[in-house]
């Protein structure tokens, strides 16, 4: 019988052969949406993920909004508003390029949109590969973080806690008034 082997995160996924892995010793998978802000990685958990769809050539603007409320679109009937990921994360705006995206996210009957810079993939993370944000020097607020993952490719991912981002919990309560 074969022995079983752990995953080692510090090795590159193709140098591994996956049929003889111990994933159970790996803990928990999370999967995520990875995209890019600027040249950083970030990922949200593709459970809270609706679609994604190209930014349309017109956003409508909303009067007295936040400046990080880019506007508001018409998804199939839907209104939905579209937030600046730069500017809500305190990073410095880029052009959009034809990569741009809008990441439609619903939590708790919440709907809403997220402009971002490209969406990479869907990424399957090991709880072996995360660490606290603790020590994070990012562009970002890491109190909006939730892990820093380190997978296999050796690429650092911000795992963003989209709830305190935006504040979810405080407009869920005024909804409720």
């Amino acid at each position: 019988m074969a022995e079983v082997q752990k995953l080692d995160p510090s090795k590159p996924a193709q140098n591994q052969d996956f049929k003889d892995i111990d994933v159970e010793s790996l803990g928990e998978e999370h999967i995520n949406l990875v995209f890019t802000l600027g040249r950083e990685n970030f990922g949200v958990d593709v459970n809270i993920v609706n679609e994604i769809v190209r930014v349309p050539s017109f956003i409508t603007r909303v009067p007295n909004a936040p400046m990080y409320i880019r506007g508001v679109i018409n998804l199939r009937g839907t209104i939905v508003p579209v937030f600046d990921m730069h500017m809500k994360t305190g990073m410095a705006t880029t052009p959009l390029t034809d990569e741009a995206r809008i990441v439609v996210i619903t939590i708790s009957d919440v709907i809403f949109g997220m402009i971002v810079n490209s969406v990479r993939e869907v990424k399957t993370i090991y709880d072996t590969q995360l660490e606290p944000a603790t020590k994070l020097s990012s562009a970002v607020d890491r109190r909006y973080v939730l892990w820093v993952a380190k997978p296999a490719d050796e690429r650092l991912i911000l795992l963003l806690d989209i709830p305190r981002l935006f504040e979810l919990d405080q407009i869920l309560q005024e909804d409720s008034e």
